[in-house]
């Protein structure tokens, strides 16, 4: 589950409440999927991966009580700024995908579930951008149901599994019980099996989707208060963020990835 994070300093405070205040209630992002139309768990032997901690975002949908609007599928979007892409393929050989090729795929295979492969993304300046792994377990919670917002939804074909084809979705959600807005809002981006959200709340996030011999994951997290070097100037907002050359790479690469060979 995406977790927000820690508070920052007053400035950004006051800025990320600014976010909060324009919509009704905020929203934070959680990606479902278990209890909410998860693929089963799968067997022993494996494992949860731990989702990194994640920031506050902005604008909710209206306070009229009507369901949250969704963004229709993204049309094709012009050339990424990245001219040059290089083809990654997992050390099992089962998977690969595009990426940048000034961006770095780092193995931490050390850490993967057994039978399984873990990596991490990173840009030129090191800047974590998102993780794959595979033969993770699946299954999740519903504790609560949560306001939220989906922000830009793909289609990824290539891993239709048993006639459900998983989507790119990037979303958040509020917990209005946070009166930190620095843990009110959250936002992630990733693949993922389960039903899109649909009606006035939806379950936390869980980004995975199914891929034998169980689940994987790829995707990472938005934190408006990053100062890696190398980010786009003015960039504080999720709405800002889908403009911005690095997003739109990430999105490619993700929507990229597919059976090796492919």
């Amino acid at each position: 589950m995406v977790e927000p994070l820690e508070s920052q300093g007053e400035g950004d405070m006051r800025r990320l409440a600014a976010f909060g205040t324009a919509a009704s209630a905020g929203f934070l992002v959680a990606a479902l999927l278990g209890a909410c139309g998860a693929p089963a768990s799968p067997g022993p032997g494996t494992t949860s991966p731990s989702m990194p901690s994640v920031p506050p975002l902005t604008s909710a949908p209206g306070g009229n009580g009507a369901a949250p609007t969704e963004p229709p599928s993204a049309p094709a979007t012009p050339a990424p700024t990245a001219a040059d892409w290089k083809i990654f393929k997992t050390p099992d050989g089962q998977l690969q995908f595009d990426y940048p090729a000034e961006w770095t795929v780092k193995d931490r295979g050390a850490e993967a579930s057994p039978g399984g492969v873990f990596l991490e993304v990173l840009t030129a300046d090191g800047k974590s951008l998102a993780t794959l792994r595979t033969n993770v377990a699946t299954g999740s919670e519903c504790p609560q149901r949560i306001p939220y917002q989906v922000l830009d939804v793909v289609p990824v074909p290539a891993l239709v599994q048993e006639g459900v084809t998983p989507n790119f979705i990037f979303e958040l959600r509020l917990y209005p019980a946070e009166k930190d807005p620095m843990k009110a809002n959250v936002m992630a981006y990733g693949i993922s099996s389960a039903p899109k959200p649909h009606g006035p709340d939806a379950c936390p996030i869980f980004h995975y989707f199914t891929w034998p011999p169980g689940g994987a994951s790829f995707g990472g997290v938005y934190n408006p208060f990053d100062t890696s070097p190398g980010n786009e100037p003015h960039v504080d907002s999720p709405e800002a963020y889908l403009e911005t050359s690095e997003f739109k790479d990430i999105r490619k690469m993700i929507t990229s990835l597919r059976p090796a060979g492919q």
